[in-house]
């Protein structure tokens, strides 16, 4: 059932919400509807690891190189990344706004044995209860939420002095019309119509301005490129349509 703090937060997009709700149970078919995020998925789990382990000095190579921290997985959808992370030793708290999304991402947890918590919630929430975080994971999130500054304020919030911060999405351009919403969506069909909304991409310039508006600073930034033929994706100095940005808060 859904939370109530779920239906009344001004960041939430109902539309949103009944769309991803629709396509829950596809979550763990690597080859269904939700292949992209499963080849992403993986892209973007090596990208977390090594990021985190050069900023902290710890050896990506180990066995559990995250062990100990602490990571809100915000928009967590079936829970992909939260298992990659949960693999790699970290503490995770998988949140969405979902219910079906969090129901099936607790029954593939428990089904390989992983202890991840998860809830149905917002960060508006989440950040009003003084949860607080060592690393948050913001990964195709900002794209599909009603108010902006509001969400990345209260995702801001929760992060921890000397903690890290990941967002992910797609710029806002017409590069990006064409290859995220005509392409991906009514040509090659890789995502269901109606999946994005041009208008709510975030360009870089103003993902940093949202994050440096809380001291956040930069560390890294890298773009993601697609081929829909092939299925592969790999990291790309061109961040013309997808991206990754990394901020850490200053130590107090």
């Amino acid at each position: 059932m859904t939370s109530p703090n779920v239906e009344h937060d001004r960041t939430v997009d109902p539309a949103e919400v009944e769309r991803y709700r629709a396509l829950a149970e596809m979550w763990w078919e690597p080859d269904g509807r939700h292949w992209p995020l499963h080849v992403l998925n993986g892209l973007r789990s090596d990208y977390i690891r090594d990021q985190l382990c050069h900023s902290l000095g710890r050896d990506a190579e180990a066995e559990r190189p995250l062990d100990g921290l602490r990571i809100l997985d915000i928009g967590c959808g079936g829970g992909l990344l939260s298992e990659a992370m949960a693999r790699l030793g970290a503490n995770v708290l998988g949140v969405d706004v979902v219910d079906r999304n969090i129901a099936a991402a607790r029954l593939h947890a428990t089904e390989q044995g992983l202890d991840i918590e998860y809830e149905v919630n917002t960060a508006e929430a989440l950040a009003a209860r003084g949860e607080t975080f060592d690393v948050i994971l913001n990964m195709e999130v900002v794209e599909h939420v009603a108010d902006l500054p509001a969400f990345m304020a209260s995702v801001n919030r929760m992060l921890r002095a000397g903690g890290h911060t990941f967002v992910a999405t797609i710029n806002r351009n017409p590069v990006s019309f064409v290859v995220a919403i005509v392409g991906a969506e009514y040509l090659f069909r890789i995502l269901p119509r109606g999946t994005h909304q041009w208008k709510r991409f975030v360009t870089p310039r103003e993902t940093r301005a949202l994050l440096a508006r809380d001291g956040l600073e930069p560390v890294a930034q890298t773009g993601v490129k697609v081929n829909p033929l092939s299925r592969r994706m790999w990291l790309s100095r061109s961040m013309s349509v997808n991206y990754m940005l990394l901020a850490r808060k200053p130590e107090a």
